[in-house]
């Protein structure tokens, strides 16, 4: 061989090994954001639908929680989920209605809630978790149920899903220090990456939840450089998830999870596993898929 058709062989070689290392992420994913809520549970997107799309999906575990909690009691009584291998991780949502939105930090009626349902437990087991939750200003992190819950999440060794701002998470941890949150979005709006390493730092147990977060993807769905340089050196603080809000979101679903495949191949393998699926499982003792 020519040493011209040699180095055409060895390009194509190197060309062939980067194609290969940008392939999606195909390993089990967990979800650590998804509702079931009244509008699709009852409409076009009942269990069997949301199952399909799991599936399909190669989602191995979800984070449910759901308006009313009727829906996250629904998926975690399924029989077909569980013969499917899809671990339902069940919290408390603190809203029985679209009313209980902007108000639920001050409403004592929504704790009395809380303590019946994780009275209750479900179908699979005990609540794992309170939320998710919004504040839509963060001085309300200090109402007197919002400080109460982030007490008794400590108390009871549970999760919180917050969706809330960057002043909300210092307010909402100065209530319960040692408190385990999981940050909805990780920032309303694209808080700024310096702000979310400066909060990693300061709170050891906060969790970074990755979905509709402004700034994580340019181009093609590639990671930006910022997002590839946070996640890559802390990629033990991050979990993907679809937020399934609305009914609009489930004809999506595939189409997110493969979204998230795509950018967790520009991760180095061992971070990408984490963020798809081994962080949720150190989190809540999830089985092997």
């Amino acid at each position: 061989m020519s040493k011209r058709w040699l180095s055409i062989a060895v390009i194509a070689l190197m060309l062939g090994g980067l194609a290969r290392a940008a392939e999606p992420y195909s390993g089990p994913l967990f979800d650590a954001h998804l509702h079931f809520n009244v509008e699709a549970s009852e409409g076009e997107h009942p269990l069997p639908d949301v199952l399909a799309r799991l599936k399909r999906a190669g989602v191995h575990a979800v984070l449910a929680n759901s308006r009313p909690n009727a829906g996250t009691h629904e998926l975690a009584a399924s029989a077909a989920l569980r013969e499917a291998g899809i671990t339902v991780v069940p919290f408390v949502r603190l809203y029985r209605n679209r009313a209980d939105y902007t108000g639920w930090f001050a409403d004592a009626s929504i704790h009395q809630m809380v303590l019946e349902e994780l009275t209750r437990g479900t179908a699979s087991g005990p609540f794992r978790g309170l939320g998710e939750f919004h504040l839509y200003e963060s001085a309300n992190a200090d109402g007197p149920v919002a400080r109460s819950l982030m007490k008794l999440s400590v108390e009871r060794g549970l999760w919180v899903l917050a969706h809330v701002d960057d002043d909300a998470i210092d307010k909402l941890m100065a209530h319960a220090p040692q408190a385990r949150l999981i940050w909805a979005h990780t920032g309303i709006g694209g808080t700024p990456v310096k702000r979310v390493r400066e909060l990693l730092a300061r709170y050891p147990q906060l969790m970074g939840e990755l979905s509709y977060r402004p700034g994580l993807t340019v181009g093609e769905g590639r990671l930006s450089a910022e997002w590839r340089e946070l996640l890559s050196q802390h990629s033990e603080r991050f979990l993907i998830g679809s937020d399934t809000w609305t009914p609009s979101r489930w004809p999506q679903y595939e189409g997110l999870m493969q979204e998230a495949r795509r950018w967790l191949a520009d991760l180095p393998p061992l971070a990408a596993q984490r963020i798809a699926w081994g962080n949720g499982q150190r989190m809540f003792a999830l089985p092997e898929p």
